[in-house]
């Protein structure tokens, strides 16, 4: 079993724990620049982020495209908005899977931006993953709108934009909130006390990240239509190129990455060794 430190107030001896943490990344890593290995986790991180949009664009497309009233479509057909919260969810997983070992599969830059304010990523590594991301979720949607412009046009692209009734505050809120939910999950799942306690965590770790997605965009779709991912909201409004979606673009950047700097702070310093430190300083001041 994993343990803590246990610090008692008697000056009773420190019990070891058996896992570590990593060292915190540096700064500024000027070495990551000159291995493959950093280059290859560019790539990874880019066709994940390309292949994301290009599955779920087309599915929020889709979905409206049957459900057209234009076309006497029936209004409850189509996959709904469980389905699309399933795309994105399944997605997320999928590609959490696949590249983790590889990139750590962010996938996103409101969780790259998160493991950066941990000290898990470099700044230079944070800084190319977001251009990264954000560029193949350009080309993602750039694809769709390649082999279905007509379609791409009509349904609005897959862009993000604050829905008709909701006000900007309530749509940054919903930002920050479905963030705070999915970056929380990130350092959770990946949690090295986890992984030493639970030999499955590591195999495991995609499923609830890839649940968190799902659930927040059952909650926030009606809203936000759901970003909780800069790059997925950038890369729509650049192909979709209307004034809606850039009007709102910045409620997609601010928000997530509010959420994903309360999500660090969070876990990192309430939940995890700092918690621990302060837990001792009560408990040493209480025998003063």
């Amino acid at each position: 079993m994993a343990k803590d430190i246990e610090v008692g107030g008697d000056g009773s001896e420190f019990r070891a724990k058996d896992y570590h943490d990593p060292a915190p990344s540096p700064l500024i890593d000027a070495e990551e620049l000159t291995k493959w290995s950093f280059y290859r986790a560019i790539i990874a991180e880019f066709i994940a982020t390309l292949l994301f949009l290009y599955i779920t664009v087309l599915t929020v497309i889709g979905y409206k495209s049957q459900t057209d009233p234009a076309k006497n479509a029936d209004a409850c057909g189509g996959v709904g908005i469980l389905g699309i919260a399933w795309a994105f969810g399944g997605m997320i997983f999928i590609l959490v899977y696949c590249t983790a070992g590889i990139s750590g599969g962010h996938i996103n830059p409101a969780v790259t931006f998160g493991l950066f304010l941990a000290r898990k990523v470099s700044l230079v590594r944070a800084v190319l993953y977001m251009a990264a991301q954000c560029l193949g979720a350009i080309c993602g949607c750039g694809l769709v709108k390649a082999f279905q412009k007509a379609y791409y046009n009509r349904y609005g692209g897959g862009a993000n934009e604050l829905a008709d009734g909701y006000s900007k505050g309530t749509g940054l809120g919903a930002e920050i909130i479905g963030t705070f939910v999915l970056v929380y999950t990130v350092f959770s799942a990946t949690d090295p006390k986890r992984n030493a306690r639970d030999s499955h965590v590591p195999v495991l770790a995609p499923l609830p990240i890839g649940f968190a997605v799902f659930m927040v965009h059952l909650a926030t779709i009606p809203v936000t239509g759901t970003g909780i991912n800069p790059a997925r909201s950038f890369g729509a409004a650049v192909i979709y190129n209307q004034d809606k979606a850039w009007d709102d673009q910045w409620i997609f950047w601010v928000g997530p990455l509010i959420g994903a700097a309360i999500a660090a702070f969070y876990h990192q310093y309430i939940l995890r060794a700092s918690a621990a430190k302060a837990l001792g300083s009560f408990r040493s001041n209480s025998n003063i």
